[in-house]
């Protein structure tokens, strides 16, 4: 009985983990976005900028590239109107 309530247990995954299976996978999907980008011609550099602006990261000594609308900021629907 105590050996399947052991293997019936839940393995839980800390913030840390889940944290960086997903920047593992988004480096994976830009590496493979930009080795796509190269066999179509464009520069490696230029293909890196593109992709690294779709995915908000910042390149080299670049700022960030445009924030997007639907993040947070500080205007709130009263400074709009």
């Amino acid at each position: 009985m105590g050996i399947i309530r052991t293997l019936m247990k839940k393995k839980t995954a800390t913030i840390e983990e889940v944290l960086a299976s997903i920047e593992a996978a988004r480096d994976k999907v830009m590496a493979d976005e930009v080795k796509s980008l190269t066999k179509l011609g464009i520069p490696k550099a230029m293909a890196y900028q593109m992709i690294a602006s779709r995915f908000h990261q910042k390149v080299g000594n670049q700022e960030e590239a445009e924030p997007d609308p639907f993040e947070g900021n500080s205007n709130s629907w009263e400074d709009i109107g």
